[in-house]
């Protein structure tokens, strides 16, 4: 046996890894391999006994005091994958993870700024317009429970290429889209790719690193999102203003080539060939298509109401009666969840109330997204060095309900002083709940079951995404409507209803021709509008401070176990996890210490 030094931190060396005998391996104990050929015999025999054989390892618990670990016959491969790469091409590696993950998080708002000319050029009803906004982002949270159950039975590598490509093929049909239809199309086809890209890379992640180092580039991928949020209404105005909309999506091809062809020859993870025939039988469809039925109906409902059917319409009503539902049997079936959402229509702001371009609405952001990133950063650093998730989230969520809370007092004209101090604060405490919860999850999850668990993860979070670019819009237009009596009497029914059917601020140049007396009635209405909205967000942040003080605080282990995907291995965990349920063997605990 040879000693392997870290490559994330080489002061890390006598942290433990896992091998394939299911010990778990300190520093010394690889150096006293190194001095007695005995061990490394012992083994390489105890690596071919039978898979159901109980498997142990000591592990520091982080306070001196030694426990048992026990770990599954398809779990614990030496070296581990990180090690594998070395350090100068994880570097590489995760540059594209990031990369990949910027383009499907970009895509999610480069358009916002884009849509009133693609709607024109497309000749869009209102409800076409609204379904280029949504399409992304319903399949995107519709398709992410899929992914992750793939990448089990054929690898991460192989999933993770496929839903590059996917995304990359939308982009294209987007990009060269005649009619509407085919931009519908091609949005879904992102989506679908996008959300598999967005899972994929947490759960690679997990494979390469301990739960304890997984924070610090959790952190990365949070920063990651946040400049995407602000650059995506920058981007987009940029190109639609300054060259076209199609840039908007051909964009997406020369930097996601670039990331698919390093991880094609860089990213390596272990995975065992699945017959492609063996791997579909083994797909719980069922729970699949009710999964995925479910959040679709729940969303057209949402969609659909107050825009192309009202509330109280019986198709509405169906589709959100069907799909909680269907949501609750498909869960029934496949096990509890944990909720986490969030999102911020500041961008909305600074286009109605302070008349700014699309551009310059995406630059005004950045105090928060600078805020958000830099403390998503030092969280993963923090929780790295300390091992502690528990009090940043709670933190990172007091902050965050403060920070939005403060954003109900934003004014009609331009207060910089409380645009910028309210956005630091929200930002500050955005970071933090960014990735930690995923980590607290991964925590306190079997080791067999992260990626499933991450899925579940993603899903929630794309599906409360959507939810709130919906509830957001509904909140935004039923408020406006009762300040429409307020509005006609002081600049007249045409114009007002002109302004009540733009949502995207594209009214700016009928408002700033507006009297001064005229105008500041019309602000006014906007800006108490938007506190409604923000009253909205507040509530929802804040149940989940208090949600958030009973998650168990876990210490974060530094060894690394390894889950290796195939049917084979997926099978033999579970025959183990059966085995424990009877009493006959111990299944592999969490990875803690």
């Amino acid at each position: 046996m040879t000693a392997l030094s870290n490559p994330i931190d080489d002061r890390d060396q006598h942290d433990a890894h896992t091998p394939s005998n299911g010990q778990v391996v300190t520093g010394d104990k690889i150096a006293s391999a190194e001095l007695d050929p005995s061990l490394a015999d012992t083994d390489t025999s105890n690596h071919h006994r039978q898979s159901s054989e109980e498997k142990h390892a000591d592990e520091s618990n982080g306070d001196g005091t030694m426990e048992k670990v026990a770990t599954g016959a398809s779990l614990g491969r030496v070296p581990s994958q990180a090690q594998k790469l070395g350090k100068k091409k994880i570097v590489v590696v995760m540059a594209a993870l990031c990369l990949v993950l910027f383009l499907a998080a970009l895509d999610m708002t480069i358009i916002s700024t884009a849509l009133p000319t693609m709607a024109s050029h497309f000749n869009a009803s209102e409800s076409g317009y609204s379904w280029m906004a949504s399409s992304y982002m319903l399949a995107n949270a519709a398709a992410v429970p899929l992914w992750g159950k793939i990448s089990d039975i054929w690898g991460r590598k192989r999933i993770l290429l496929l839903a590059n490509v996917a995304f990359l093929v939308g982009s294209l049909i987007c990009a060269l889209a005649i009619n509407l239809p085919m931009i519908l199309v091609g949005r879904a086809i992102q989506g679908v790719g996008g959300g598999g890209i967005i899972v994929l890379v947490n759960i690679c992640v997990s494979d390469l690193f301990s739960v304890r180092e997984r924070p610090m580039y959790y952190g990365l991928f949070g920063s990651t999102w946040a400049i995407a949020g602000a650059l995506g209404p920058i981007v987009g105005g940029a190109f639609t203003t300054n060259v076209t909309w199609r840039w908007c999506f051909y964009i997406n091809l020369p930097i996601g080539g670039v990331s698919f062809v390093i991880l094609v020859l860089f990213l390596k993870i272990e995975a065992e060939k699945t017959p492609l025939l063996a791997g579909l039988k083994s797909i719980d469809w069922i729970g699949i298509v009710l999964i995925m039925g479910g959040t679709l109906m729940f969303l057209f409902g949402l969609e659909y109401g107050g825009i192309s059917y009202p509330w109280d319409s019986a198709t509405v009503i169906c589709l959100i009666v069907f799909g909680v539902v269907t949501w609750a049997i498909a869960w029934w079936l496949n096990g509890n969840f944990v909720f986490i959402s969030g999102a911020y229509y500041l961008p909305l702001y600074f286009q109605t109330v302070l008349l700014a371009n699309p551009i310059m609405s995406g630059v005004y952001v950045l105090p928060n997204v600078l805020s958000l990133s830099f403390t998503s950063a030092c969280t993963g650093f923090i929780i790295k060095k300390t091992g502690r998730y528990r009090e940043l989230i709670v933190g990172g969520l007091f902050f965050m309900t403060l920070g939005y809370g403060l954003l109900i007092d934003l004014k009609y004209y331009a207060s910089w002083p409380r645009i910028i101090i309210y956005q630091l604060i929200a930002g500050f405490g955005s970071g933090p709940v960014f990735q930690a919860p995923l980590v607290a999850l991964q925590a306190n999850i079997h080791r067999g079951d992260v990626a499933a668990g991450t899925s579940t993860f993603g899903f929630l979070r794309q599906t409360s995404a959507a939810m709130s670019i919906v509830l957001g819009t509904v909140v935004y237009q039923n408020v406006l409507q009762q300040q429409m009596p307020k509005i006609s009497a002081a600049i007249g029914p045409e114009k007002a209803t002109a302004l009540a059917s733009s949502f995207s601020g594209s009214q700016g140049d009928v408002i700033r021709a507006l009297p001064e007396a005229q105008k500041n009635v019309v602000l006014k209405s906007y800006t108490f509008t938007l506190s409604r909205m923000w009253i909205f967000y507040t509530a929802i942040i804040g149940f989940g401070l208090l949600v958030s003080l009973l998650i168990r605080p876990v210490v974060l282990s530094k060894a690394h176990t390894f889950t290796k995907t195939g049917l084979a291995e997926q099978e033999r965990a579970r025959q183990e996890i059966l085995a424990a349920q009877r009493g006959e063997t111990q299944p592999e605990s969490k990875e803690t210490v």
